[in-house]
């Protein structure tokens, strides 16, 4: 197995990502601003989530909810691959305000491993009709299978749920009322009433970033929607806050597994 191998397919419906990946390669801690669904189809790997400390095999389904952040790591030599779909939160909200009769809902995924047969099965189909199928049959049945998935797996998030202090919530709320704003650490810890240092470790602890990752991080998921949108990369790049095309790239793989070229291929 070659020690990186991704593969964006070409996307099939609106806001919805589909990736093939067979690697060894070990992630660093990062997020997604989609939900994402796959399956483990060979090998195993461990990863930290934002759900705790868990390990996923052959035939498990995996889950990642916006914004949690994690990592992954493959367990043994031989790596491990599978097959992923990350889906715009709007798609998920309609669903889920259809499974809760138009109830105003928070749902995530509720667990980041899952070892269900049946789920597996529904998953193996929705990941054939986001990729190979068309036609109003293909919708329907798409339609059906992403209701079921939804009721089965998600859950009701409380309102307080992760909570996290009033000073870093400060501090993160900054960043992401402008991620592009040239804001410093300084900055944070001041509007933050902490300590630089005290800032690093609360917000590490809080969030599972660093200030400067989070910053990041919040910039390349608007680098992806701008080129989902049709923006050209360098332009993206520099709308993104990178300080040139090949920073943002580089980012760009380190995050999601694949160029931004290779995305822009499967957008068609």
């Amino acid at each position: 197995m070659a020690k990186r191998q991704f593969r964006m397919l070409p996307r099939r419906i609106a806001g919805v990502d589909a990736v093939e990946a067979a690697t060894r390669h070990s992630f660093p801690r990062h997020t997604h601003d989609q939900f994402g669904i796959g399956l483990v189809h060979q090998g195993a790997q461990k990863s930290l989530s934002g759900r705790g400390l868990v390990e996923a095999e052959r035939g498990d389904v995996i889950t990642v909810n916006p914004g949690e952040v994690h990592d992954g790591t493959p367990i043994g030599d031989a790596g491990r691959s599978w097959r992923m779909l990350y889906l715009d939160p709007a798609i998920v909200q309609t669903a889920i305000s259809d499974i809760s009769e138009g109830g105003r809902r928070i749902c995530e995924f509720a667990d980041p491993v899952i070892r269900n047969a049946a789920l597996a099965a529904r998953f193996r189909e929705l990941f054939a009709i986001a990729t190979t199928s068309e036609g109003s049959d293909a919708t329907v049945r798409w339609d059906e299978l992403v209701l079921m998935l939804f009721a089965e797996a998600m859950q009701v998030i409380p309102r307080d749920a992760r909570k996290v202090p009033k000073s870093i919530a400060t501090a993160r709320g900054l960043i992401d009322d402008d991620p592009l704003a040239a804001i410093t650490l300084a900055d944070l810890a001041r509007e933050s009433s902490l300590s630089r240092f005290q800032l690093v470790r609360g917000f590490a602890k809080a969030t599972g970033l660093t200030p400067h990752a989070y910053l990041v991080q919040r910039r390349i998921d608007i680098v992806r929607r701008l080129i989902a949108e049709g923006t050209p990369l360098a332009e993206a790049a520099i709308a993104g806050g990178f300080a040139d095309q090949s920073h943002m790239t580089r980012v760009f793989v380190r995050t999601f597994g694949v160029s931004p070229g290779a995305y822009v291929a499967a957008l068609g």
